[in-house]
């Protein structure tokens, strides 16, 4: 059984603080968008400066999207009781899924504006944001924001009242042998966007049946929807994306950048 470990959290002005959930979804943030950019510059299409450009489009789309699913989604009462001032803080609840919906937005706005194709960019993201990813989940696994059932499972963490899954500790594994996957394929050409459905599916699949090890008996949980939470409706989408991306016939991928 693993440790349910505290960190301490640094006060801010306006009442705010600094977790170690900020910290290291910031460190993931940045370490995604600079392993994108290296990743244009290796695997193609050899232009990284469009990715360059695009992080404050992802950031700001992924921070918004995060929010609004968490209140809109998974905690919808929350509206109810507070009105839509909650919709403003948008510090305060945020869905991993919801992020990357966002950034994924941001993304497709900010290359649609400036008419560059997106999808000869794709692997390159799935290549760099998959570590990132994985980053800021080991955030929310300090955090402990995503308890599962009671449990005896070896991972088990020991949560207060009882040992229980940690969803964000199993999403970071996942995406941890996500990374391993991805970059052993990005060492050979591949179609463009392959890479990124590999990773749709690769992360969705699991994330799905995982979450039906969500806790259901605690004060504050998730809203089901027929019995699903909203990620594992949204990553049955995912999933369908992930397979047109790999088995669509997009033109040849472009060839191999091969930088220092």
């Amino acid at each position: 059984m693993l440790p349910y470990v505290h960190t301490p959290s640094l006060p801010l002005p306006l009442g705010l603080k600094l977790e170690a959930f900020g910290v290291l979804s910031a460190a993931g943030t940045l370490l995604g968008a600079y392993l994108s950019v290296r990743a244009a510059r290796k695997i193609g299409p050899g232009d990284d400066e469009p990715l360059r450009r695009v992080a404050t489009w992802a950031i700001v789309g992924g921070l918004l999207g995060a929010h609004l699913l968490h209140v809109l989604g998974y905690h919808p009462e929350l509206l109810a009781k507070e009105g839509p001032v909650v919709l403003l803080r948008v510090w305060d609840g945020l869905s991993s899924m919801g992020g990357v919906l966002g950034a994924l937005a941001g993304i497709i706005l900010f290359f649609r504006r400036n008419r560059i194709e997106l999808r000869p960019y794709l692997n390159a993201l799935a290549v760099g944001a998959t570590p990132g990813w994985a980053v800021a989940r080991i955030g929310c696994f300090f955090a402990h924001d995503h308890p599962g059932v009671l449990t005896s499972f070896p991972l088990a963490v020991a949560y207060p009242g009882g040992a229980r899954h940690d969803l964000g500790l199993y999403d970071a594994l996942v995406l941890a042998v996500l990374c391993v996957a991805l970059y052993s394929l990005a060492r050979k050409r591949r179609p463009p966007g392959f890479l990124m459905g590999v990773l749709a599916i690769g992360y969705s699949v699991p994330r799905f049946f995982l979450d039906f090890l969500r806790a259901s008996d605690l004060d504050f949980v998730d809203k089901r929807y027929a019995g699903f939470t909203p990620a594992q409706i949204i990553v049955v989408v995912l999933i369908g994306v992930g397979v047109w991306l790999i088995a669509g016939k997009p033109r040849a991928g472009p060839a191999v950048v091969d930088t220092p």
